[in-house]
């Protein structure tokens, strides 16, 4: 009969794989996780622990697995520190070993005394060797190698990543910026949501005022077929960008079409033309059903030789990602329905034939992703020439979609029958769940964590600060099993060094400045570790209180960060001086204290913040809605935080919430267009001239003490 696993087994097996046992809560309570979450967990990542048999064998098991391998799955090292490598190899047997350089270099590395006993492993005598990793091999990605003494080799990944991320060439200590949801800021030439070429404009006009980047909602690719999620924050690949932000006008090719062609074009974007005017929930569907009809016209257009040269590029250097991408998004056109179960994953035999069959839409979806990265180089090079020094902050979320292209293309790396959220807080008191498989650690660094440095490589191309959404996610991350409340799941922990490692290495090679969102639940030595890599954090106002839970005094803000009034998860600060934050929840039943203490306790909180602006002489009397969120950007502006931003909703007086946590279809999420406090909407070229947002910038500029850029 078999006897369920002990709690002390359950332990030492969670810790062989890194899985926490307990966590403390939003509320300052340690939490024990049960046991069969714990088994749940370990199964996703294929240990049977369903018995004290089975859970004793798998501990065995993992206590080995370093033993029956001569080089450990991958390495990743950081510059500027010494580390050691263990290498396993028959007893009593010689090994070099050495550090093949991707530039075709070679570093022998020397070994180091190691008195390890040896060990039987599988009936075989094994000793272990270490060797002196230095501190000045190149960056980059190589490989280690060692050679036995009967001429026979090992290989794996060896990646050398920096100790920290450079400080910015700023002309000054500090920068600021806007930061707006891109879909939601229309134009009169937009197809009914924000699209690259109003990125462009939008960058120009901030850069203009002196802003030096323009902060952006995730672009990452979304369903390309029938309903398309709302949310930029559930991607079908993190990789690949969202065509729907493609402005078709924009393209070359459409000033070589025939007159009926152009009609096509024109006529397909009138109706989503004029949407861009209404005050009316985005809808993803219609405006991509029309805007992708067109793009089909376009495609069908011949290239120039210069042009077709630079798709073919493009091709090269995406290489398999691209072809697997492009080909999922083929088979999802013609399996509307869902994939057969031969096809289900990239590597099943039948998806040969179909990559052979549907090599002209897979040409297509290609194309898109060459446009797309077009229009976003432009926007970016449009951003530096308006003056701005970092230019476009794109945005990273925290994973994909459980049927989207990532995990259909690479099944392996993602854990099965689990899903990714976070616990209680003080603002989502069920937790949350946001229905996305995390990555398997184990096969990430089987892989060399190419997943990872693939995608970051590519969001980091055309951006020159990058916002990595809950970065603890690097550290931690909350496992759900399916079937399961979101507050019934546990940890799981990262190897964060060679996360944060590769990381880093992207953004040097990029140029680029990182921030990190570690808002919440973030304890406190992960702030410490991700400042002394030289990765910004996050400020927002309304989160950063003192020890008497009133509003943090500005000069005891924390400078490596990014601050801001708001996130696009609260209401806009006038919503949130309205109190629409507490009734917005009391609508979708979202409370779990009376409704009458939060409301109470939200107007404590606002008074508090009224007396601390009165206090550093920014409102007197009864300040005006426009002068308490002018007051607040004077606020942060006062703190000493390296970077600044105006959200775009705060200066046009808007009061809706972009987003609602914990909320799917109770809230139109991620579809709200952009529009004042009167509900009218607010155009890309009405920004220039708006009354709110010209006095708010000059109120920003002049509590910063210049005219334009911060002294």
């Amino acid at each position: 009969m078999s006897v369920p696993p002990s709690r002390s087994t359950l332990t030492e097996l969670a810790a062989a794989y890194r899985i926490s046992t307990q966590f403390w809560g939003y509320d300052g309570i340690q939490r024990d996780i049960s046991d069969d979450v714990l088994i749940k967990v370990l199964g996703s990542m294929g240990v049977d622990a369903t018995t004290e048999d089975r859970a004793s064998s798998a501990i065995a098991n993992r206590e080995l697995e370093s033993w029956r391998t001569v080089l450990p799955l991958s390495v990743v090292h950081r510059q500027n520190k010494e580390g050691r490598v263990q290498v396993h190899v028959p007893a009593g047997e010689k090994v070099a070993l050495l550090i093949q350089l991707e530039d075709g270099g070679q570093w022998p590395l020397s070994q180091v005394d190691d008195w390890t006993a040896d060990r039987d492993i599988d009936g075989r005598p094994t000793g272990q060797a270490s060797f002196l990793l230095p501190g000045d091999i190149p960056l980059g990605y190589h490989t280690m190698t060692a050679i036995l003494e009967d001429g026979s080799m090992a290989e794996c990944p060896f990646i050398m990543t920096p100790d920290r991320l450079d400080e910015p060439a700023l002309e000054t200590s500090r920068a600021w910026g806007v930061s707006a949801q891109l879909y939601s800021v229309r134009s009169a030439k937009s197809w009914g949501i924000g699209d690259f070429s109003d990125l462009a404009d939008l960058a120009a006009v901030f850069g203009h005022e002196g802003a030096d980047f323009f902060q952006i909602n995730p672009l990452h690719a979304a369903e390309p077929v029938g309903n398309m999620s709302p949310s930029p924050y559930l991607p079908v690949s993190r990789r690949f960008i969202n065509p729907i932000y493609i402005r078709p006008e924009a393209i070359l090719e459409t000033a070589y079409m025939t007159g009926p062609q152009r009609s096509l074009i024109d006529w397909g974007g009138e109706e989503q033309r004029a949407s861009s005017l209404r005050n009316e929930y985005i809808d993803r569907d219609e405006v991509w059903t029309t805007k992708r009809e067109a793009l089909e016209v376009i495609f069908a257009v011949p290239r120039s030789f210069a042009r077709q040269a630079a798709f073919a590029k493009y091709l090269e250097e995406e290489g398999e990602g691209l072809q697997n991408f492009a080909l999922w998004c083929a088979l999802c056109e013609k399996y509307p329905d869902g994939f057969p179960e031969t096809i289900r994953t990239a590597d099943s035999i039948y998806v040969d034939r179909e990559r052979r069959d549907l090599r002209d839409r897979i040409e297509f979806w290609s194309w898109l992703q060459w446009v797309a990265d077009e229009q976003l180089q432009r926007a970016q090079e449009t951003a530096q020439a308006s003056g701005m020094k970092i230019g476009i902050c794109t945005d990273l979320a925290v994973g994909v979609h459980p049927l989207g292209a990532d995990v259909w293309s690479n099944p392996e790396a993602f854990a099965q029958g689990v899903t990714v959220g976070a616990p209680a807080d003080m603002y989502n008191q069920h937790g949350q769940d946001w229905s996305q498989p995390p990555w398997r650690p184990e096969t990430l660094a089987a892989t060399g964590y190419a997943p990872l440095r693939d995608m970051i490589r590519t969001v980091l191309r055309h951006a020159g600060m990058l916002r990595v959404d809950h970065i603890a996610g690097f550290f931690r991350l909350w496992w759900i099993p399916n079937g399961y409340r979101a507050s019934e799941g546990t940890y799981v922990n990262y190897d964060h060094e060679a996360m944060i490692g590769i990381l880093l290495l992207e953004a040097h090679r990029a140029g680029a400045i990182l921030v990190g969102e570690d808002l919440g639940t973030v304890e406190p030595w992960v702030r410490d570790f991700l400042k002394a890599r030289g990765i910004y954090g996050t400020s927002i106002f309304w989160f950063e209180k003192d020890n008497e839970g009133k509003p943090l005094r500005p000069e005891h803000y924390r400078r490596e960060v990014l601050s801001s009034v708001n996130t696009h998860d609260l209401p806009p600060a006038a919503g949130y001086i309205a109190g629409e934050h507490v009734d917005l929840r009391e609508r979708l039943g979202l409370l779990t204290q009376p409704v009458e203490q939060v409301r109470a306790d939200a107007e404590r909180e606002l008074q508090e913040t009224i007396d601390r602006l009165r206090e550093y002489g920014l409102v007197d009397g009864e300040p005006t809605e426009r002068e308490l969120v002018e007051a607040l950007h004077s606020y942060i502006a006062q703190t000493p935080s390296t970077f600044l931003s105006i959200s775009l909703v705060d200066a046009v007086g808007e009061r809706r919430a972009q987003n609602m946590p914990g909320t799917d279809q109770e809230y139109p999420n991620w579809r709200v267009p952009l529009a004042d406090g009167t509900e009218d909407v607010v155009l890309v070229g009405d920004i220039p001239t708006h009354a709110r947002v010209t006095s708010l910038l000059s109120t920003f500029r002049r509590a910063l003490g210049a005219d334009n850029r911060l002294l």
